[in-house]
């Protein structure tokens, strides 16, 4: 066995199905991991190591008995602070679980604790490195728990999505991160900011870690392993010219090992209601996100970041017919991706334009994500290589709204091929 703090979800719950490891040692291991890397990673917003401890010694039956979750502080939990990013919320105490939180715990998961999100999962970011070198951003929002996957300190853990939120810093941290299709995994207790585009996501160590969530959560499973190779649609995406010429060699490898395996790849152009709909995106997002933070613009606006004044600002600008345009444009980019995609499985295309950029005031730019989260279907970034600086690449692949079974399916057909 590996180290447990190393094991994939699914292999550390095999090992605790048969009894090779009890949920107690696989908790004692994350948080000696996070001992010993926690000063540097910095993953954590709160950390209590008497909870997991306790929540250990009566783990439950269910799919996820015994395996430790990390939390993004902007999902609300009962027994510790729940703060969004914000000195607004500093010492905030829900009285109950987020929905997810709780069939987390019903499902026999372990809350590790919350981790570190950018302000309101939007603008300022918080202090955590990226764990494969911590002069490095691990992306944004879901900083912590993407980071926090990598580093050993949980299996799994969730993410929250508006515009690349999950998919980025799975592909800088080299771990898969799932952002199922819109409101699968249902929204109560979390800090939304835009209705249209806010997603709970997954984080994992692969493609079947992400299934097992999943379905501990919905009960939808990942298809059986399909009988032929896929259809692929293949394209850069929105912001081919951003990519990195390494991420284009990259998805020209991927593409390629596909097609030897049997794959059908087709090299598609992106109609011009998608296009149009990724120019949308920031108009929705911030339109809709003056519109969530209205109290605490009223009354603690001094303590919002001068970035984020400066987006919403900007939204208030926007008349009501220009959100209600923007709107629209996702609704006909929608139809014109599942048309597309009526003779193709999925489309493989860039996770991130490269590497983890060097620093920790920003945390990279969400130009291949956010028009496939404008579309509502799941998405799901692979580690897929590395790049000249010696940290990870990742690959996304996408389908339309719904197909969350077969999109985790066809993840795990291209995991094999990418070895």
């Amino acid at each position: 066995m590996s180290h447990p703090a190393d094991l994939p979800a699914t292999e550390a719950a095999r090992h605790i199905a048969a009894g090779r490891l009890s949920p107690d040692e696989l908790v004692e291991a994350c948080l000696d991991r996070i001992a010993s890397r926690e000063d540097t990673v910095r993953a954590f917003a709160a950390l209590d190591p008497a909870l997991p401890r306790a929540a250990a010694a009566r783990a439950g039956a269910g799919a996820l008995r015994g395996l430790p979750v990390g939390v993004k502080d902007v999902l609300d939990t009962a027994d510790q602070v729940t703060g969004y990013g914000s000195p607004i919320w500093d010492g905030h105490r829900p009285r109950a679980d987020a929905a997810a939180v709780a069939l987390t715990r019903a499902a026999g998961g372990i809350v590790m604790g919350k981790t570190v999100t950018t302000e309101f999962a939007t603008r300022r970011p918080g202090p955590t490195t990226n764990p494969h070198n911590p002069a490095h951003t691990p992306g944004g929002s879901s900083q912590g728990s993407a980071a926090g996957v990598a580093a050993g300190f949980f299996p799994l853990a969730f993410g929250t999505q508006t515009a690349g939120s999950v998919l980025r810093p799975a592909a800088y941290c080299g771990i898969a991160g799932f952002k199922p299709s819109h409101g699968l995994i249902h929204r109560s207790g979390m800090k939304v900011m835009s209705e249209s585009l806010d997603t709970i996501g997954l984080f994992g160590r692969g493609a079947a870690d992400c299934a097992l969530f999943l379905e501990a959560l919905t009960g939808i499973a990942a298809m059986p392993g399909p009988e032929a190779p896929p259809r692929i649609a293949f394209c850069a995406g929105p912001a081919a010219e951003r990519l990195s010429p390494e991420t284009h060699a990259l998805l020209e490898e991927v593409a390629g090992r596909c097609a030897r395996a049997g794959a059908r790849v087709t090299r598609i152009a992106l109609p011009e209601a998608i296009v149009k709909a990724d120019e949308a995106h920031p108009v929705v997002m911030q339109g809709e996100s003056l519109q969530a933070l209205a109290w605490e613009r009223a009354h603690h606006r001094e303590a919002i970041s001068a970035g984020l004044n400066e987006k919403l600002d900007w939204a208030a600008d926007i008349p009501a017919s220009g959100l209600a345009a923007a709107r629209r444009a996702f609704a006909e980019g929608r139809a014109a991706f599942r048309a597309l995609m009526t003779d193709h499985d999925i489309l493989l295309t860039a996770a991130a334009p490269g590497e983890a950029p060097e620093g920790l005031g920003a945390t990279g730019e969400p130009v291949c994500n956010a028009v496939w989260t404008a579309l509502h279907g799941p998405c799901i970034s692979l580690p897929a290589g590395t790049g000249p600086k010696g940290l990870p690449l990742g690959i996304q692949l996408v389908a339309p709204a719904g197909a969350d079974a077969a999109l985790l399916a066809w993840a795990c057909w291209i995991e094999a091929r990418l070895g």
